[in-house]
This record gives structure tokens, sequence and C-alpha cells, in this order.
């Protein structure tokens, strides 16, 4: 049997999460223009706001955009991975992702950093994990809100140390 405690972090466990604790995630992520064309085209969005330059600059007049804006599913899972270091590492289940805000345009070179902040935490029945709900929050190098979405996850308990964790 496995000691899955000796392949993860001794932390990131459901009692290391009260409910308003705020996380500054370590890392930042640049959006190059290859992860926005190659994943838009990929996931066959056909909006060429995201992958057409020339149709974009002769944009009209007061048109919201004059050049590409990066495809919003990439922005939100940029921030989730950013985010997956301290709040996915003892992670069993993902359960839902939702209220998810996508409030100012990411464009290629634009670096996002990411922000949680734990809404709620309930153990679940049985005892060997715990219920959190996180708000994410994705910010851009000029501090402006991009990417904003909750997400609620199904994490292990801290191991008991007498108990000999092999779960």
């Amino acid at each position: 049997m496995t000691n899955r405690a000796a392949l993860t972090s001794p932390d990131n466990y459901f009692e290391d999460f009260p409910v308003g604790r705020v996380i500054r995630h370590a890392r930042g992520k640049t959006v190059t223009e290859m992860d926005n064309v190659l994943l838009t085209n990929l996931v066959m969005n056909t909006a060429e706001g995201h992958f057409n330059e020339d149709r974009m600059r002769q944009a009209a007049p007061g048109a919201i955009f004059s050049q590409r804006v990066v495809f919003g599913g990439i922005n939100l899972s940029m921030v989730i991975g950013l985010a997956s270091q301290d709040t996915a590492e003892q992670c069993v289940r993902e359960v839902g992702l939702t209220a998810i805000k996508l409030s100012h345009p990411v464009f290629h070179g634009d670096t996002l950093y990411a922000y949680s902040e734990v809404l709620q935490a309930d153990e679940e029945p049985g005892g060997a994990t715990g219920r959190v709900r996180f708000r994410h929050y994705g910010v851009n190098q000029d501090r402006k809100l991009c990417v904003q979405a909750e997400r609620t996850v199904i994490l292990r308990r801290r191991p008991d140390p007498a108990a000999g964790a092999t779960a």
C-alpha cells in the first residue's frame, strides 16, 4: 500500500483552509500568442477576435477591441492552474466551478496572477475529507481584476500521525 502522505506536501489539507483565509499564489503566467491561438483553435472557438489580427485591426472605429483578445476559457484555466499548487494538492475530487466572471480583457503579453479566498469549509461524512469552496481571482500586471470564479473541492483531512498515515 502506498503512503500517499509521503508523496505530497505536509500541508494544504482541509484543516489548512479556515473560512476567510486569503492566499496570494506564488507564480504568475504571461499569456502568449501561442497559448491563445493554439488553445482557441483546439477547442474550436470560431470567434475571430481571438485569432485574426487583420480583422481586429480593421474593426470599425469605436469597436470594443482593435487587437486580438485572449479567449476567456484560457484566462480562467490559467488562474485555476496557478491556484492549484496551493488548493488542489490534497484534492480527492473537483465538485464544481460556478459564478465565473470575466470582467476585464486579457491581451497577448499580459501576465495573470492568482489569489484565492476560502468561502466555506465543511467536514464530509466519514471524517476523512472535507468540502472547501474557494473564490479564485485573476488579476493582470496592472492589478485589474480579469477573472473571478468559485470552485468547490473535496480535500483530504490531515492524517493522524498516531494512526500510521497510509491513506
